[in-house]
């Protein structure tokens, strides 16, 4: 018993507008690339690196306003 039928030809508005954007600007998939490239994709922290400057950093007095005199 089927219950409904499956269509394949709906497009919603929004993804008929981002082909249609897509197509006008085919340089935008590199632009995205290049802007998630620049902001999520990052070389491996090396551990013995962070550790070595974790290890060297000044400890911070309670409160920083107030003068050791």
């Amino acid at each position: 018993m089927i219950l409904w039928k499956k269509t394949t030809n709906y497009k919603s508005d929004m993804t008929k507008f981002i082909d249609d954007l897509k197509a006008k600007n085919p340089h935008i998939d590199e632009g995205q690339r290049a802007g998630r490239a620049l902001l999520w994709d990052k070389e491996p922290i090396n551990l013995d690196e962070r550790a070595r400057a974790e290890q060297s950093r000044i400890k911070q007095q309670p409160y920083v306003y107030q003068s050791k005199g």
